[in-house]
Formats: C-alpha cells, sequence, structure tokens
C-alpha cells in the first residue's frame, strides 16, 4: 500500500484577500515646482475655452505665453489651478516671476497625473519663446543630401525621385551643409515630430551604419551573415 505525502504550505493561501494602503498620496515633485520667468515672458490666464469647435476643449481654459520668440498656447484642465506670484519690487530686469500649479483632489489619479505634465507643459511654452528648441539630423550613405528649395525639404536619399516635404508653419528648417538638417522652433513637440517624419523615410540600418540619424542617435553596428 503506497503511502501517501502531505504537503504543507510554508505560506497561507492568498484567497482574494486585497491589502489596502494607509499612506498618503505622493505628491507629484515635478507639479508642485514652480515655472520661473522673466519680464521678457508674458504669461496670461483666460478663462475662454480653448477651442470653440472641438468639443474636446469646451471645457478647458486657455494659457496664452509671449516672448522674444513668439506666442504658445495650451489646454488648461478644469480641476487645474494656477496661482502667479510678481517677483520683488526692486528686484530689476531680470526678476523672476514665478507660476505656481496646483489641482483639486490629489486623491484622484488622473489629477495627480495631469499636474506634473501641465506644469511640465507650461515649462516647455517658456523655453519655446525665450530659447526655442532644435534638432540636428545626420545623413550618413552615398550621395545622400538635403537642401531647402522653393520654402520645401528636398531630401536625395538614393530613390529615382529626390523626396519632397513641407515645412510646417512655426519651423525654421536649413541645411548647413548638404548632411546636415538644422530644425528650429518654439514648439518642442513640433520639432521632435518634424524630425522623426524626416527620419522615417530612411531609418539607421545595423549593419552598413547607413540612414538618417537624429541629434546624437548611434545604433549599434551588425555584422553580416558569414559563409
Amino acid at each position: 500500500m503506497r503511502s501517501v505525502g502531505i504537503r504543507v504550505l510554508a505560506q497561507p493561501l492568498n484567497l482574494g484577500v486585497r491589502s489596502i494602503s494607509t499612506t498618503a498620496a505622493i505628491r507629484s515633485h515635478i507639479g508642485s515646482s514652480p515655472v520661473k520667468y522673466t519680464n521678457e515672458v508674458q504669461i496670461s490666464h483666460l478663462q475662454t475655452p480653448f477651442s470653440n469647435t472641438d468639443s474636446r476643449f469646451f471645457n478647458k481654459t486657455t494659457l496664452t505665453v509671449k516672448g522674444p520668440l513668439g506666442e504658445r498656447r495650451m489646454a488648461i484642465e478644469p480641476f487645474v489651478s494656477l496661482e502667479f506670484i510678481a517677483a520683488k519690487e526692486g528686484a530689476g530686469e531680470n526678476a523672476e516671476h514665478q507660476l505656481v500649479v496646483s489641482i483639486e483632489d490629489a486623491e484622484i489619479k488622473k489629477q495627480r497625473a495631469m499636474w506634473g505634465t501641465t506644469r511640465a507643459l507650461i515649462q516647455n511654452c517658456v523655453t519655446g519663446v525665450t530659447e526655442g528648441f532644435s534638432a540636428t539630423l545626420r545623413l550618413v550613405g552615398v550621395g545622400y543630401r538635403a537642401a531647402v528649395e522653393n520654402g520645401k525639404l528636398v531630401l536625395r536619399l538614393g530613390y529615382s525621385h529626390p523626396v519632397e516635404m513641407e515645412i510646417p508653419e512655426g519651423l525654421k528648417v536649413g541645411t548647413p551643409v548638404p548632411t546636415r538638417i538644422l530644425i528650429n522652433g518654439t514648439d518642442l513637440q513640433q520639432v521632435k515630430l518634424y524630425a522623426a517624419k524626416i527620419r522615417e523615410w530612411k531609418k539607421p540600418e545595423p549593419y552598413n551604419q547607413k540612414g538618417i540619424f537624429v541629434n546624437d542617435e548611434t545604433i549599434r553596428k551588425k555584422d553580416g551573415k558569414k559563409k
């Protein structure tokens, strides 16, 4: 007659009992940091809807940021509050003003997520209208070259015909040398998006190390198949 072994579990089974955390919601380290700007930047928070045609923005207010390089606008969620703190009197022309972002309820996940996101987007607007954003693309390949002709970016990448790309409004595109493309603009997202669209025409490949590289992008070289 065979003996039957009985295994004893070291730990009790978890029968669907969930533990409840009693810790408070973590504050956003990014959202709680104030946005600092000087007198050359003018920020206005308008209570008018961000868009009168798109229903997604009917209940969102409008933030306008003006600076030496242009103007930016962004939507503000209804649960986000903005507090403007002026610089102290007599601080001079380079005095720093502050914009503090806060939310209604830090217990709500969506509000916590948008807290840091809103603060980061406002900071990008301030940086964009004062310093601007840029991207550099390198064309690596035999015969690869680029030029700006008739207001369009023209790429010659070994195809039977040149590739012509419209330059979006708000961006400045230049080719100091045929194998370099410089993109400048006040909108970080727009600069990155246009750089990504250019890169799509010739993605860097790992065997011959050819393609369009963005900024300091590198790619690990692979060896071909050996016989």
